[in-house]
């Protein structure tokens, strides 16, 4: 049976600076999430630098092999065949080139050029040419201050694309000024139209270069830089030419800060930035003149979390020239990437655009999948979640990128000062969530008399009760289970025990559970799937399994992978025997007369449960064997070891453990998480207080 015709989309531009990288950025995000084999295309590209930089974001964030993602010519090569008259070559080389790529994918984002080919009107034209060439429809990107210029500037564009008989998708009114974004938002509806026109809010900082932007453009000697410092935005620059008063009274945030190398007062007074709320946190440093630091001053800003650079320039034509680095979305960009898809999310309905699209049916979830669908779900009904590791630098960059995508409202605990000051170091913007400090919040003593009432039956006194809520893990579990935040997620600086021995006792078990367990979601490299459990019962009796195995599978469900469990042993069917291999038959069937309707089968080996050939000898006829998505292991040894060893062997990402069975959520974090495992375990949490009871 042969695939589905792929289908795909060109994006061009009316004039440069439109911030077209945004939005094939975002077509890109809603499409990887809905089908498995998306492609990125690009005609033309720059010669310099080298590799495209879109390309790169593209096929690094969404795993795009070069099969996947490429180009035609570069802007040298097209003008030259441009000059030559040779527009058939030029336009068959760019359609060989589609084509290779096409026959890999479901659908296409082809992405135009960046005027570099000869102005605005010949580069319109071109594109309008090779869309056609291409059969794409066209969605056209526009910018203009007042809805009138827009609205002229959108019938030029039609007029040009109609003329050239290309099939217009839709208009993107681009990079809109937030104070005139609801006028033109009104005004669009007048826009005569059988296509739809999406609006986009200008976000001056996806316009702020980053530190290694400008060190590649000024060809800047790295002299200090450790972790994400080099991907700190500079959102203003400051010659550090005054007195360190008058130096500090013009410091804002995220400034990068050009100062001559034998001015340590300026230094100095940059690391206060990093220390001191008072004090506006710095971007970087770049230094120029050609002196040594001093050697006290060298060690302290090796300490520092900024990069420092050294100018090849003198410091006023060091200054001039980063006025004029153009910034771009780098791959390794998080915060800067997050931005982007917060403003295509806020004009576009990403539903609305693939069913425009007609994208195929998804046979699987995919991580990439798995992982967009936690977002939307989540921002579908935004939640409020405390994190109380504020203390933790994973925690705040995860809360940073969750609040520009608007997932959730977040508290965060610890104290406000440091967690402000911390988060300003590192060059992040937490002005919006609430930061409580356990030890001084007014709630305390409510916080200490809920405690003392639910466990003094324990012997827990009012003293220990009112010690006891400053830990954080107990603060945030009282904040959720008297309703101030719907749901928590801790472990990055704790264990598991401190995480989850606050919601036993304060949150208790859901009604109708016998057992709480965890599962991890484990995004492998084309699927997801589902490991329990792995983080909180020991050695778990028949019954008990079988009530795990029941709850993962729900909790799969509920997270759109369908749900064939493997209830997992050192033995097949009916090949082994033993007390281990027993629990497991046992457990096996208690879940098919409790849960008939579910896809089951156990005792089962890991390789016949993953393994179609295998499971063709081992299991013939079985539902679940070779095709398993819930895994179940027989004890927290066995399921510990396994999901570390998929892990770490097969790079895969583990998202968890989540718990299931609590009356609201708490989830826990592996002390070795990113960020990225935080910011999906906070999604993950949102969803589960979702489905809560108001």
């Amino acid at each position: 049976m042969t695939s589905p015709a792929p289908r795909n989309l060109y994006i061009t531009a009316m004039a440069p600076h439109s911030g077209k990288s945004i939005v094939a950025l975002g077509l890109m995000e809603t499409l990887s999430a809905r089908t498995e084999r998306v492609g990125f295309f690009r005609p033309i590209v720059a010669a310099e630098p080298s590799p495209d930089p879109q390309l790169e974001l593209i096929r690094r964030r969404y795993s795009l092999s070069a099969a996947q993602a490429g180009y035609a010519l570069t802007a040298p090569e097209a003008a030259a065949m441009i000059a030559a008259g040779e527009h058939e070559r030029l336009e068959q080389t760019v359609f060989d080139a589609y084509k290779a790529l096409e026959a890999h994918c479901d659908v296409v984002v082809c992405e135009g050029t960046d005027f570099s080919t000869g102005g605005p009107a010949l580069d319109l034209d071109l594109n309008a040419e090779l869309a056609n060439q291409l059969g794409c429809p066209v969605l056209v990107i526009v910018r203009g201050a007042t809805p009138a210029e827009i609205a002229s500037t959108v019938r030029v564009a039609r007029a040009a694309l109609t003329r050239k008989g290309c099939t217009l998708f839709g208009v993107i009114v681009n990079r809109v000024a937030p104070d005139t974004l609801e006028d033109m938002r009104r005004h669009s509806v007048i826009y005569d139209r059988s296509e739809p026109m999406y609006v986009l809010a200008e976000n001056p900082e996806l316009a702020d270069p980053s530190m290694a932007e400008v060190a590649a453009a000024l060809k800047a000697e790295v002299v200090i830089a450790s972790g994400d410092a080099m991907q700190r935005q500079v959102r203003e620059v400051r010659v550090g030419a005054m007195s360190v008063e008058h130096f500090i009274e013009e410091l804002v945030d995220g400034t990068l800060v050009i100062v001559a190398s034998d001015r340590p007062d300026i230094l100095v007074a940059c690391l206060a930035s990093t220390v001191s709320v008072a004090v506006p946190a710095v971007a970087g440093i770049i230094l120029t003149g050609g002196w040594a630091v001093g050697t006290a001053v060298a060690e302290l800003l090796r300490a520092a979390p900024f990069p420092v650079l050294r100018s090849p320039l003198r410091t006023y034509p060091t200054a001039a020239a980063v006025h004029d680095v153009a910034s771009r979305i780098e791959a390794d960009n998080g915060p800067k990437i997050a931005t982007a898809l917060a403003v295509f999310e806020a004009g576009v309905d990403p539903a609305e655009l693939a069913e425009r699209i007609a994208l195929p049916r998804r046979a699987r979830v995919t991580p990439m999948m798995f992982q967009y669908d936690l977002i939307e779900r989540a921002k579908a009904r935004r939640r409020h979640i405390v994190l109380p590791e504020g203390g933790d630098d994973r925690v705040l960059a995860a809360a940073d990128m969750l609040l520009r995508r608007e997932v959730v409202q977040l508290t965060i605990l610890g104290q406000e000062d440091e967690v402000r000051a911390r988060s300003s170091a590192l060059g992040l913007k937490l002005d919006a969530p609430q930061v409580v400090d356990p030890l001084t919040s007014p709630l305390r003593h409510a916080y200490a008399a809920a405690y003392h009432a639910l466990r003094r039956h324990r012997g827990v006194t009012e003293e220990l009760a009112y010690d006891a809520v400053t830990d954080p893990n107990y603060f945030g579990t009282l904040m959720v289970h008297l309703g101030a935040a719907d749901g928590m997620v801790s472990g990055a600086a704790h264990t598991t025990a401190e995480t989850i021995r606050p919601a036993f006792e304060i949150i208790k078990a859901a009604p109708g559970t016998s057992v709480v367990s965890s599962v991890f979601f484990m995004c492998m490299a084309d699927r997801v799937l589902v490991y329990g459990d792995c983080a909180v019962n020991p050695k778990p009796d028949a019954d008990q399994l079988a009530a795990i195995a029941i709850s993962s599978a729900a909790t799969a469900e509920s997270f759109g992978i369908q749900a064939r469990v493997a209830m997992l042993s050192y033995s097949t069917g009916g090949s082994g025997s033993g007390a281990d291999v027993d629990t497991v038959r046992a457990a096996t069937r208690t879940v098919r007369a409790l849960a008939p309707e579910l896809k089951v089968d156990g005792p089962i080996q890991y390789d016949a449960a993953v393994d179609a050939d295998v499971a063709a000898l081992k299991l013939p006829g079985s539902e679940v064997a070779g095709k398993a998505t819930v895994f179940i292991f027989p004890d927290l040894d066995t399921g510990n070891v396994a999901y570390k060893a998929v892990q770490r062997s097969a790079g895969a990402i583990a998202i968890g453990p989540v718990l299931q069975g609590l009356r609201k959520p708490v989830n826990d974090l592996s002390r070795g998480c990113a960020v990225v495992d935080i910011v999906n375990t906070v999604a993950i949490t949102a969803i589960q207080a979702q489905a809560q009871p108001t």
